[in-house]
């Protein structure tokens, strides 16, 4: 019988976190018949049936979440090896898996390419958009290796935390909106207006349940954005009034797409997060480093 093979052990994961033969082949670049070959060559050595496979897509078997966990373990410590090899080897090298909650030209993300080039070549950044909280948990459960979040608060149990800048969440207005020319005169009256949501995980919607839960008002879910650049361009459109940082809603007053209403505030963070165990492969820790640099 073939031995277990690592890429397998990646594609088992791939498909529990997806939930989808087709997108946990996108994933792991490879193909979802290649996907679904892997993973029956690993219930045949496994002697177990790690997936029910329905049209709603896989479902992991009571089987397949135990050894999910064995899985994830496994590929932690082949992991490690890698990243002793290259420590022995005094080199960073390999992909490293960032998430951001806003464009790359705020995050100054063209420097930390430029100076991962400079400086550490065979590192290769790979970036992914997501609202802060999700990516959190990304890289709690090490579906991530780090990521650039809006946080409030100086720490993240169990994870590494860096405070790179402070900004404010503002409450924007589309001209559309607004009241004969003019913003609503309280926090009621802001309430009132159409909003444009985001998802219960993101950031900004705590900010926003925050607002409403002052203005004595219940927010409701309508209209929604799944990042912080959709909510920019929703309220330019005028289909509602969002929350965004400060200096992207003067953007849009500078624009002539929104008007900040001025009466409320909420200070935040953007911060760079990793977890131990990813900051033990030199690749991980040459982009905190490169990211740090870029803040100084």
């Amino acid at each position: 019988m073939p031995a277990m093979e690592i890429y397998q052990l990646k594609t088992f994961v791939a498909v529990a976190t997806e939930g989808n033969l087709t997108r946990a082949a996108e994933r792991v670049f490879t193909s979802p018949p290649a996907v679904s070959a892997q993973l029956k060559a690993l219930e045949d050595e496994f002697g177990v049936k790690l997936f029910e496979r329905s049209a709603r897509g896989m479902a992991l078997t009571a089987a397949g979440e135990r050894l999910l966990a064995e899985a994830r373990r496994t590929l932690a410590a082949a992991q490690g090896m890698q990243a002793a090899a290259a420590q022995i080897r005094g080199e960073a090298r390999g992909q490293v898996r960032m998430a951001t909650v806003s464009d790359a030209v705020a995050l100054r993300l063209g420097e930390v390419f430029v100076h991962l080039a400079e400086h550490h070549p065979g590192v290769q950044l790979q970036l992914q958009q997501l609202v802060s909280l999700r990516a959190i948990a990304a890289v709690r459960r090490g579906e991530l290796d780090c990521a650039c979040v809006l946080h409030e608060q100086p720490q993240i149990e169990g994870l590494e935390l860096r405070r790179l800048q402070a900004t404010e969440i503002v409450p924007v207005v589309p001209q559309r909106l607004l009241l004969g020319g003019g913003l609503p005169p309280d926090l009621a009256g802001l309430a009132a207006l159409p909003w444009i949501t985001t998802p219960p995980d993101c950031g900004l919607r705590i900010h926003q349940e925050r607002l409403f839960s002052q203005a004595g008002a219940v927010l409701e879910v309508g209209l929604q954005a799944d990042t912080e650049v959709a909510v920019r361009s929703m309220v330019a459109a005028g289909m509602g009034a969002g929350m965004v940082r400060r200096d992207q809603a003067a953007l849009m007053e500078e624009a002539g797409q929104a008007r900040i209403w001025a009466g409320w505030s909420a200070p935040t963070w953007f911060c760079w997060i990793s977890s131990p165990a990813a900051l033990a492969v030199p690749a991980v820790a040459a982009v905190r480093d490169a990211v740090a640099l870029t803040w100084v």
